[in-house]
Formats: structure tokens, sequence, C-alpha cells
């Protein structure tokens, strides 16, 4: 299976067999165009794409030692994300796979994420799963493959977009997640506390709250940016594990699975794995590179669907903004 992905600013393809085991994976990242204008420029990002992608593909063709006529599907990021990107992923997908006659599988992006865990191990249902990014933050119980129940997902921002902006108030750089882990860890006084949005009994987050409360931490404390940051991503940790204990109240499972780039974050990898201790249930997060937007995690995916049957008719295109469930 050829995974292709190209959502947001990074073009990455990757040969993946069986769903299971990673062949080769190769990525051509825009971030460093991008940083100097604080976030993604769609226009650049869809641009950097249609330059990048060739090369990409024939990249992990050659690290892969396959050919094209080895493929047997295609799998591509569908949505959501930007809609000139997709278009890119997604237009050349259909091309190569018309062109080797094989089927094209569309492939939704945040369950891709969670897939990257097949990556290192089986998979064990019933779990739940926690999707943490700069564009979503959701909460599901997965009952199967391609089984999923949304428990709960954010009302604004998303985790990885509070950090983001966390970031622009401190005059940070882009992206803003591991520059407000990287300044936290300096912290050494830990005594600055930010709120957590109370949303009662439901499973949902909200994450716009805590931006406009950084902001008046920061007008008080701008001599102590460690703290600051300590103190935001402390707040944004807490609201995801506190909902990750109420789901566990509820469902009682073994498993809980993390995917998305915000799960990279040593800290709440950290305080994850304790709630795992404390609780009893086996807590999986892939490895870091298998975190951020990547190929691998689209051709894992992309098999699963295959296998079911599904593949992208002649007139599907991308969707930028497509609901999870």
């Amino acid at each position: 299976m050829l995974g292709i992905e190209s959502s947001c600013d990074e073009t990455a393809a990757a040969i993946v067999e069986d769903g299971r085991h990673l062949i080769a994976t190769t990525l051509s990242s825009s971030a460093q165009i991008h940083a100097k204008y604080g976030g993604v420029v769609p226009e650049v990002a869809a641009r950097e794409h249609a330059l990048a992608i060739l090369p990409v593909v024939d990249a992990v063709l050659t690290e892969s030692s396959l050919t094209l006529q080895d493929l047997d599907a295609i799998a591509v990021t569908q949505g959501p994300g930007l809609l000139g990107a997709l278009l890119v992923g997604v237009t050349f997908a259909k091309t190569l796979g018309a062109a080797l006659n094989i089927p094209v599988i569309g492939v939704h992006h945040l369950e891709a994420h969670l897939y990257a865990n097949a990556l290192v191990d089986a998979l064990h249902f019933p779990a739940l799963a926690l999707l943490v990014s700069g564009g979503h933050t959701s909460l599901l119980l997965w009952r199967d493959y391609l089984q999923w129940e949304l428990l709960g997902e954010t009302r604004d921002d998303a985790a990885g977009e509070a950090f983001d902006k966390g970031a622009r108030i401190l005059g940070l750089g882009y992206p803003g997640g591991p520059e407000i882990e990287r300044l936290a860890r300096q912290a050494e006084k830990k005594s600055l506390h930010l709120p957590i949005a109370n949303l009662g009994d439901t499973l949902d987050f909200s994450f716009s709250g805590v931006k406009t409360a950084t902001q008046a931490l920061w007008k008080d404390h701008s001599d102590e940016p460690e703290e600051v940051a300590y103190a935001l991503q402390q707040a944004v940790i807490k609201a995801l594990v506190k909902n990750v204990e109420k789901a566990l109240n509820r469902y009682p499972v073994e498993h809980l699975y993390v995917a998305g780039g915000v799960s990279a974050n040593q800290a709440l990898a950290e305080a994850l794995r304790h709630l795992g201790q404390v609780r009893n249930i086996h807590i999986h997060i892939p490895p870091t590179a298998y975190c951020t937007d990547n190929a691998a995690m689209v051709a894992a995916l992309g098999y699963y669907l295959w296998q079911a049957g599904k593949s992208m008719g002649p007139f599907e295109g991308p969707h930028a903004v497509f609901p999870l469930v």
C-alpha cells in the first residue's frame, strides 16, 4: 500500500505491507517556509506540495527497492485539511491509480493518526482513543477496526492550537507545541496556574479560555516566560487527562490509544502513563516520528479500508471539512 499525505505543510509518502509493516517512508516539510508567517499559509502549502510530491514518491520507491507495478493500492489523505494541499495529493493519487489500474482509498486524516499505533504493535479492542493535534481534539470509543463512537470533542480551540496561540503570546516560534514544551522544561518554581474549562458531565473540551488566561498571566509575569509556559502546558494536560479519566469511569476498557501531533509532548505522555498505572490500563503512544503528520499512518488505515472494499469513486475529491464519525 502506497500512502500519500498532503493535508497541511508536509508532503509525505510511505509503503506499508498488511497495515502493520513499514517498508519505507519519506517526507518533505515546508514548515520553515511557514514559520516566518507564524502559521501555515494555504496557498504556499499547496504550491510546495505540487513541487514535492513527485520527488517524494520517487524517493520512497527507491528506498523500498520496489516499482509502481508492485503496488496493490494507493491510500491518500482525503480530509480534513487545507483544500488546496489536499487537492494536490488526491489528484496525484487518483491519476497514478488510474494509470496503474489499482484502487485509490480516501483516508480520514484524524483516524489515520490512530492507526500509527498499528505500526508499533497489534491493536486491541475495545479501547479509548484520544486524538490531540493542532486542529482537533477528540475522545472516542474505538470498538473495532473502522468502528468508532465519538464521546467528546473540542467546542472551540484544539489542544495544539492552545499551544500555538500561547507561544505567540510569549513571542516564541511556530509550531508552538515544541516551543512551549522546551521552555516549560526550564521552569523551576512551577507556582503559576491557569484554569481549565468546566463543561459539566460532558466529555467535550474547550481551550479558547486558556489563551485569554495566558494573556492575563503573561502581563503580570513577563519576566518569567518559563513559568508561564509551564502553567499553560499543565492546564492543557490536566484538561485532557481529566476527560480521559471520566471516560474510563464510564467505559472500563483496558487500552488507551493516543495520537496526533500533541501526543509527542513528553509531559502529556508521562501524565497519561501515570494514569495508566493508577487505573491499571495499557497506554499506547506511537514514537514521535509517527505522532506528527506522516504517510505511514495513511497507508496503515488505507489497508483496512481496502480490505473492507472501500475506494474512492471517479468523482470524489478532497474534503477540507470532514466529520470524524
